[in-house]
């Protein structure tokens, strides 16, 4: 008896954007599309489990600052890096300055160059410093904090594997992905996301349903500009610039949410 295609999706989206242990039984156009459509509730398990670390370890007495740490840490650990590495690979190619094909052939060697080095630092900076403001508040903000950007990150892979963004390479995950999400599928995907998200901001009160709403856009449109800019530079997307997505979206929601 067939899977129903709801598990295929959920099978591809756990199986390619996580370490959990989770078998991907289909590997077509279908189930990336369901995989992709899927991608928030991967997202919403890894914030989940980075929160549950951080919330763990200040009720263990640690700092806010470690339990920052110990929280960025988790969604790094259940991607294999992949996305931090996608990230770097995607500045190292677009700090470059060289052609698509030069800059693609930069990517995909195995060392980081400086670009990828500096901006891994900053935004890991950054993204440490926003959660440990969070979690200075409370364990509940850090702790929503860290659900809300995990979800942002994988929202924006949903986004940007919508129909009319382009593969640059013919292989990988990037064009195994790239083109299979339909454009209102892909924006239904982003309004639930957002609706989800604003609803459980207003746990913490009538502010915070905008200010989380407002975190979940941003998120989306800086990682939209980058998702342009690379289609320009790159002729498309690969599998780096989606790690470079999320982790752009990430960040950016998590210093949204920790503006007061």
């Amino acid at each position: 008896m067939p899977k129903p295609p709801l598990l295929d999706g959920l099978r591809f989206a756990f199986g390619t954007l996580t370490v959990l242990p989770v078998r991907v039984t289909r590997w077509d156009r279908a189930a990336a599309r369901g995989g992709m459509l899927c991608a928030p509730v991967a997202g919403l398990v890894v914030g989940l489990l980075a929160a549950a670390l951080g919330t763990l370890l200040l009720l263990l007495g640690a700092s806010p600052l470690l339990a920052a740490v110990a929280t960025a840490a988790v969604p790094a650990v259940l991607t294999r890096g992949l996305h931090l590495d996608g990230l770097a690979d995607t500045a190292d190619g677009l700090g470059s300055g060289k052609p698509a094909e030069d800059a693609l052939r930069i990517m995909k060697q195995s060392d980081i160059g400086p670009f990828g080095v500096i901006t891994l630092v900053f935004v890991l900076l950054a993204q440490v410093a926003a959660l440990a403001q969070a979690y200075e508040t409370s364990w509940a903000r850090g702790a929503f904090a860290a659900v809300v950007s995990a979800g942002a990150a994988r929202l924006v892979l949903t986004l940007a594997a919508r129909t009319g963004v382009p593969p640059a390479r013919p292989e990988g995950l990037g064009a195994a992905v790239a083109g299979t999400v339909p454009v209102t599928g892909a924006l239904l995907t982003a309004g639930a996301v957002i609706a989800a998200a604003a609803g459980a901001g207003a746990l913490f009160g009538t502010y915070d349903v905008v200010r989380t709403a407002l975190a979940v856009l941003l998120a989306v449109a800086a990682a939209e500009l980058l998702l342009r800019h690379c289609t320009r530079r790159f002729g498309g997307v690969t599998g780096d610039v989606f790690g470079g997505l999320a982790e752009t979206a990430a960040t950016t929601a998590l210093v949204v949410l920790s503006l007061a």
